[in-house]
């Protein structure tokens, strides 16, 4: 990440990041956060982030929403977006067998979204998320959802 100190950051979950590849799901709040990164701020995301995007376009592939070509442009445009993968967890095997499983129970999330409720208590950073159920565990958990604002 920056170490410019002064760039706001929070946690980007990859149903916002997939939600950019398609028109039929751009909302304001979607749009909102691309601009806070377009404009400067920064993303930070679990070490799974980059393989649920991947999946999510892949289905998306398979499912005929988009070709290959739409998918490869996307990427490559998401490539150059101030989006950094968390590297301060040196156990993360031993993290989801504990903290991120047991914060899978407590908010009856799936282990992959409650790692992204785990790196936002951990880093204390706000969360950008469009699946309700995540957003709710983050409310409860006492975290702050990214604005866009």
């Amino acid at each position: 990440m920056s170490s410019r100190g002064t760039v706001p950051v929070f946690v980007l979950d990859a149903s916002l990041a997939v939600a950019w590849c398609f028109e039929d799901e751009t909302t304001a709040y979607t749009e909102r956060i691309f601009n806070l990164l377009t404009g400067g701020a920064e993303a930070l995301v679990p070490v799974l982030w980059p393989y649920e995007v991947a999946n999510g376009l892949s289905v998306a592939e398979r499912r005929k929403r988009t070709s290959s070509a739409t998918v490869t442009g996307f990427l490559n445009r998401l490539a150059r977006l101030p989006i950094f993968i968390d590297t301060t967890d040196h156990s993360p095997m031993g993290r989801a067998f504990t903290e991120v499983l047991s914060l899978a129970r407590r908010y009856l999330l799936s282990v992959y979204d409650a790692s992204y409720l785990d790196l936002a208590v951990r880093s204390g950073l706000p969360l950008a998320s469009l699946d309700q159920r995540l957003k709710k565990a983050a409310e409860e958990a006492g975290i702050e959802l990214a604005s866009g604002a």
